[in-house]
């Protein structure tokens, strides 16, 4: 299962929670708040019994659903996903190479892009933009590396710990990051339980969003749910 949310109005911090099935990549239920209380009120509306069989949900590091999950799903694994750890991340990268002044839609994407699907051409120009600063590189190093350390840890165990020494590293380059995955480090490398991503959420977003767009808004918020359910719920 996941837990995420979506704006109501583009530019406005209108935020609805959506609670959807990984597994099935279906939208179950989709609550007018994003206020962890409410959220909880509404989700314990659900038969007890169904609420304790459900053994993950895949969250961002926003403390709230950690609460949601605590309190609605007893017997769930908080899993931090691994998309928006990559995404914190790379949000680093990008703020340093913006304090370098090394503008440019392309600068950005060489930096973003795996390196294994770089073009002979696109790693003599990575190159050349990392030799620009000794910290641009070693951000990008410690991105590929944690990509890496998703990539082949194979137990929570060795994931962990590797880990762990990474964000020695980190800590000296990024920051105030490096802090904020520390404070979730148990449940990011819950990842490496069954390796549980919200990949299939991302997908779901992007259709509600398509939804509201063609529909042009909804009037009330039922008509919006209703209309989510009618066409993502398998």
């Amino acid at each position: 299962m996941s837990l995420d949310e979506f704006s109501k109005e583009k530019g406005k911090r209108k935020f609805v929670t959506v609670v959807s099935d990984l597994d099935k990549g279906s939208l179950l239920e989709v609550i007018d708040s994003h206020k962890s209380d409410e959220i909880i009120e509404e989700l314990k509306s659900q038969p007890q019994a169904m609420r304790e069989n459900v053994k993950e949900v895949s969250v961002d590091m926003w403390g709230g659903f950690q609460k949601v999950i605590r309190e609605v799903f007893p017997n769930a694994l908080i899993v931090i996903d691994r998309f928006h750890v990559m995404q914190l991340v790379n949000k680093a990268l990008n703020k340093i190479r913006l304090l370098l002044d090394l503008k440019g839609l392309k600068n950005r994407c060489l930096l973003l892009k795996n390196p294994e699907n770089l073009t002979e051409s696109e790693k003599s120009d990575l190159q050349q933009l990392l030799n620009h600063s000794p910290c641009l590189s070693m951000a990008y190093e410690l991105k590929n590396e944690l990509r890496d350390i998703y990539e082949t840890s194979t137990t929570v165990k060795i994931g962990l710990r590797r880990l762990k020494k990474w964000l020695v590293s980190a800590r000296i380059i990024l920051g105030q990051v490096a802090d904020t995955l520390e404070k979730h480090i148990e449940e990011i490398c819950h990842y490496f339980v069954n390796k549980t991503t919200s990949g299939v959420m991302e997908g779901i977003n992007n259709k509600i969003k398509l939804i509201i767009r063609q529909s042009y808004g909804f009037k009330t918020f039922d008509y919006l749910r209703e209309k989510l359910l009618a066409c993502l719920f398998k």
